[in-house]
């Protein structure tokens, strides 16, 4: 099963079994499921969560509880700009300048609030959140399919902002969680923790992470429109 076949397998249980909620339906998305706060909770109970200041939050409505728990604790979020089409790229939500978390954490409220960023700009990130359509134990994930998860893993890491020590984790339904092996590239980062409503997994993940951008991966087109791709390219 390829990486699109199994994305529609999990949006098609997802809606089938009445697990999906807003903004529905799930397909195309990072879909938002039925406890999503609980399996947020879980996360918070990590010692990884705990020790961590700084965390990079994907801003889709699954880890909205996530991006809450985590300015309420008083940790600074960053979030990307959308497809990162700005060169100043990430908005830092500062949990001293936020007077209305709930609307923060929103889309358009981090949009509005948060201060957009170079990856200069930004303090080393601790934990690295991720929303995923699918993941298995062994820490492989499949996003929606438009890679910009990875390639935001990939910028902190040229700027020095994130390394193989950063620990990365993603809420999901159990029926997220899939038994079968999931193709991976070089440039796919993989997840050390899933926490789920009902329950914690530590994976392997033994094969590191990304060590920057895979350049060869970038073509002209995705370049043209990511301004900070088209400045640090090395060609």
């Amino acid at each position: 099963m390829d990486k699109q076949e199994l994305r529609e397998r999990v949006w098609d249980e997802l809606e089938e079994s009445g697990v999906a909620r807003f903004p529905y339906p799930p397909h195309g998305r990072i879909p938002n499921f039925a406890g999503a706060g609980d399996a947020a909770k879980r996360l918070t109970e990590l010692a990884a969560w705990q020790h961590a200041d700084v965390i990079k939050s994907n801003p889709d409505s699954p880890q909205l509880p996530v991006r809450r728990a985590a300015l309420r604790e008083g940790k600074t979020v960053y979030v990307a700009v959308p497809r990162l089409r700005d060169e100043k790229c990430f908005l830092r939500l500062d949990p001293d300048e936020i007077e209305d978390v709930d609307h923060a954490t929103t889309i358009g409220g981090s949009a509005e609030v948060g201060e957009q960023v170079a990856p200069g700009e930004m303090e080393p990130v601790d934990l690295i959140v991720s929303g995923s359509v699918a993941v298995n134990d062994s820490g492989a994930r499949v996003g929606k399919g438009e890679g910009y998860s990875d390639l935001e893993f990939a910028i902190l890491r040229e700027f020095g902002l994130a390394d193989d020590a950063t620990t990365t984790v993603t809420t999901v339904h159990d029926l997220q969680v899939v038994d079968e092996p999931i193709p991976t590239t070089p440039q796919d980062v993989p997840i050390d923790r899933i926490c789920t409503p009902e329950r914690t997994v530590d994976t392997p993940s033994p094969d590191g992470k990304p060590t920057g951008i895979a350049w060869e991966l970038v073509d002209d087109e995705r370049a043209s429109k990511i301004p900070l791709l088209d400045q640090l390219r090395p060609y």
